[in-house]
């Protein structure tokens, strides 16, 4: 079955293996999501379910928003996500921890990368910079040639060049999860996931998982 909660990124840490080896880890606090809408084939033409996350004022929600949770019983939250997982056992307004996942589980985190704001391509694209010697210059991190001539004349299309980098969606799949601590709702995640450090992430049952 497949499982999906919203969740907090808190930052990186690491722990320990019975036979003393470190594991780097990514604290998430995962929940606890309250069920906020469920969609049926029948109705909405396909199965799906929507989880709410974080406590927040009602004030800060718009009309519609408002009265969206408050139809489904659920208290204020700032972010709401809808996941295809099967609504078997749920209700509007149930709870879901982070323990529907358990250490060993293989998932996909997605978050919003960092943003760098306008970056040149060694950053970007991790390009060479220039000879710093025998006439190059004098700015020696800047793309180089584009290797257009007077045919085809023109620079073509997806070429590595400066721009914007980072602030997009990034899926990081087959993350294996190390450990569940339900008192305090977190998941410990091997290895690093996208985002900044309170940012929202999505965690979800690995899709390509054998």
């Amino acid at each position: 079955m497949k499982n999906a909660l919203l969740g907090k990124k808190i930052g990186m840490s690491q722990i320990f293996t019975a036979n003393g080896q470190v594991v780097p880890v990514t604290v998430v606090e995962a929940g606890p999501c309250m069920v906020s809408q469920i969609k049926t084939a029948d109705k909405d033409g396909y199965e799906a379910v929507q989880l709410a996350f974080c406590d927040t004022k009602e004030n800060r929600l718009t009309k519609a928003e408002a009265g969206h949770l408050k139809k489904a019983n659920v208290a204020p939250k700032k972010y709401l996500k809808e996941f295809k997982i099967s609504a078997e056992g749920l209700t509007l307004g149930s709870e879901i921890k982070c323990d529907v996942f358990k250490a060993g589980d293989l998932v996909d985190v997605s978050g919003t990368s960092k943003g760098h704001g306008f970056s040149g391509v060694i950053k970007r694209w991790n390009a060479h910079r220039l000879p710093m010697t025998h006439g190059a210059g004098p700015v020696h991190r800047e793309p180089g040639s584009m290797a257009a001539n007077s045919d085809p004349s023109r620079v073509f299309k997806n070429k590595k060049l400066p721009g914007q980098y980072g602030n997009e969606k990034v899926t990081i799949q087959n993350l294996e999860i190390a450990k569940v601590d339900v008192t305090r709702n977190l998941l410990l995640i091997k290895g690093a996931i996208p985002g900044a450090k309170g940012s929202v992430v999505t965690i979800s049952s690995a899709v390509k998982a054998n």
